[in-house]
């Protein structure tokens, strides 16, 4: 099983799309790509379909192979296994990690969720995503419209699904 991601933090989008990736997200990205080693650069997935996603999800080559390997499950040409390669596949792109810790979000994958000044990195075990600041705190509110009680410690969770 892949490395888990923790924690969140905004970054500068500059005017080129270019990001700067947590010091503690590159640890995990470059432990779970193959074909990685010192003096190489690490490859991320980066899929920006979905239409209800008002955001951008960061894949390591291990947990993209995972996601690849369980798609293959499906027969070929079903309508549950073209829907998954759409998403994960014709609607994704690889991004490379610079020597300074960046990757190149292009502007398609920026105007989808309308990225401007700054991104949000937010962990979610083995994969990341990227918000816009203001849509991130916009759904962690609507949480509560989920079934979620913010008045609850959330680890009473973690037993079971105690709704």
């Amino acid at each position: 099983m892949a490395r888990r991601f923790r924690g969140e933090s905004d970054h500068k989008v500059d005017a080129k799309g270019r990001v700067s990736i947590p010091a503690s997200f590159r640890r995990v990205i470059e432990s779970c790509d193959p074909d990685w080693t010192d003096g190489l650069p690490p490859r991320i997935i980066i899929v920006y379909g979905g239409d209800t996603r008002d955001y951008l999800e960061g894949f390591t080559i291990e947990a993209m192979d995972e996601v690849d390997e369980k798609i293959s499950k499906h027969p070929r040409g079903s309508a549950k296994r073209k829907a998954m390669e759409r998403l994960y596949s014709a609607q994704s792109v690889e991004a490379v990690v610079d020597d300074t810790g960046r990757i190149v979000l292009p502007a398609k994958l920026r105007d989808k969720i309308g990225l401007d000044g700054m991104a949000r990195f937010v962990s979610s075990g083995d994969t990341f995503e990227i918000w816009k600041p203001e849509a991130y705190d916009a759904s962690i509110a609507a949480l509560d419209d989920d079934g979620y009680d913010p008045d609850v410690d959330p680890s009473v969770y973690l037993d079971g699904d105690l709704e």
